[in-house]
């Protein structure tokens, strides 16, 4: 693999863009040399406080609600053997692999950055397993946030130590001791430490909030697109997203949200229909007219948890840590709650972009509100049923996003004999964003599957270059107006369309990178 397809792994942060890259692409990882002698001089000091009679938690203390009892060490090798065993713990179905790798990847950085006590050899394992594409199997359930996401860390440290199971790189089940063997990786006894240092952080939740915005960043250009093949399909006006207009209320999300309708509404033949003096309407319904409003809220959203996934990324989330001047001191930078508020907020934008996407659908499909559209777009009304029970799916996914947008970091249930007596859930609030995100994708869908259709009727008036652009690249998948067919294929089809960013790539095309 060469050099700028390979992710380094240093005591400074990662990008957000090197959390997808070895995520989501398989990015390669390397340990610098400045990672291997932070974790050495770290683990100096661990290997002293191990040593000395007093007890230092973590190191020769149990942990918990059980810190209070002094460890002999001839017992502390089963102590991390105990620790990571028990802690893998979880239940129900398989996380995504991508979740995975950024969980494994967030946990080596903070290992890189000196402050754990773990050994170069014990983070090598890591990078190993990572660049092997070996993916411990980790579960929906088992996570309360606090302290960090303990069961899926916890089965990522079982692999390290060469036990549990994994999928292999051909995505194979199989037991990790059979796959570390045959990629040549030798499997660790955990030290003094090592246990705990491997499975106390917030790096699962980071990791789901990082993946999410990487994909709302395209969604939200996307729910930019299909309002504007909607307000051009529905005969609305783009004169309310006028840049002196939208200075009004300057938050920088709105502006650029209207500024990618102006530009995807520019030089409309089907706008310019209607602005012969002859339209009686004073203004369009609100899920036109307030379309940047909406998406800028969203926008805002996704820039306020990008700055906290920023300052998470500079973090080095471990208890107890190791300080530049040799202490070792328990915190509480492993509660969650900073990442969970954030992915609950964008859970609540996600519904309500989802929302108002909707209600836009369902203006095209109503006689009395389409502007001379057929009733449900259908060939033949009463025959055909068009778009009819698209916009029921569409309705049915926004309820469900209504209820995923119910805040998971307002529940708390205490652990660990009420030592862990407050938690974050933020685990939970990134599992539920994740369905939030997919379905966003869906709805989005079937928006421009339906304006699409809606801008096809409007013939022989031309729909916007941009616009127009958006509805050919869909004709290579779907078919234009015509008797009803099985819809369910076609909407498959839209959905991988805008997961790809096809649609927005096609809109580019004609304006340019939009905002």
């Amino acid at each position: 693999m060469r050099d700028n397809e390979v992710v380094n792994i240093g005591p400074e942060p990662l990008s957000f863009d090197e959390v997808v890259r070895v995520a989501r692409h398989g990015a390669a990882v390397r340990l610098t040399d400045d990672a291997v002698a932070a974790m050495a001089a770290a683990r100096t000091r661990v290997d002293e406080l191990a040593e000395s009679p007093t007890p230092a938690y973590g190191v020769s203390t149990g942990f918990g609600a059980l810190a209070t009892r002094h460890i002999d060490p001839s017992l502390r090798a089963q102590l991390q053997r105990s620790l990571v065993r028990s802690h893998a713990a979880g239940s129900g179905p398989e996380v995504e692999i991508e979740v995975t790798r950024a969980l494994m990847l967030l946990r080596l950085h903070t290992l890189a950055t000196g402050h754990t006590g773990v050994r170069p050899k014990t983070a090598k394992v890591l990078q190993d397993l990572l660049n092997a594409r070996i993916t411990p199997v980790v579960h929906e359930y088992g996570s309360l946030g606090c302290s960090g996401d303990l069961a899926p860390l916890s089965h990522v440290a079982l692999t390290i130590m060469g036990e549990g199971v994994v999928r292999d790189a051909s995505g194979e089940r199989v037991d990790a001791a059979e796959a570390l063997k045959q990629a040549g990786i030798e499997p660790v006894e955990l030290a003094a430490k090592e246990g705990l240092a491997l499975i106390n952080g917030t790096d699962g939740m980071l990791g789901m909030l990082i993946l999410a915005m990487d994909d709302l960043g395209r969604l939200f250009k996307t729910a930019d697109v299909s309002a504007a093949m909607s307000v051009e399909a529905l005969l609305g006006t783009d004169r309310v997203f006028a840049a002196d207009l939208q200075a009004l209320r300057p938050h920088p999300g709105q502006a650029a949200s209207a500024a990618n309708l102006r530009a995807l509404l520019a030089d409309s033949g089907i706008m310019d229909s209607h602005r012969d003096g002859t339209c009686t309407r004073v203004q369009d319904a609100y899920s036109l007219r307030c379309a940047p409003q909406v998406a800028g809220a969203a926008r805002d959203t996704l820039a306020h948890a990008a700055a906290v996934a920023s300052r998470e990324l500079a973090s080095a989330i471990d208890n107890p840590v190791v300080l530049a001047d040799g202490r070792v001191e328990s915190n509480g930078n492993f509660h969650g709650a900073p990442v969970g508020y954030v992915l609950d907020f964008l859970a609540i934008a996600v519904a309500d972009m989802a929302s108002i996407s909707e209600r836009r659908t369902d203006r095209m499909l109503d006689v009395a509100r389409s502007h001379g559209l057929p009733a449900f777009l259908a060939d033949d009304p009463g025959v055909d049923s068009g778009h009819m029970i698209a916009q029921y799916t569409q309705a049915a996914i926004v309820s469900e996003l209504k209820r995923l947008a119910v805040p998971a970091s307002v529940d708390s249930i205490p652990s660990s004999a009420m030592q862990e007596d407050h938690v974050s859930m933020g685990w939970s609030a990134a599992r539920k964003l994740r369905r939030s995100v997919d379905g966003l994708t869906r709805v989005l869908a079937v928006e421009i599957l339906t304006a699409a259709r809606a801008l096809d009727l409007r013939a022989p008036h031309r729909p916007a270059p941009a616009t127009g652009a958006v509805v050919a690249s869909l004709r290579q998948s779907v078919p234009g107006p015509g008797p009803d067919r099985f819809l369910a294929p076609e909407i498959e089809a839209v959905v991988r369309l805008v997961a790809d960013n096809t649609v927005v790539v096609a809109a580019e095309s004609v304006t340019g990178p939009l905002g």
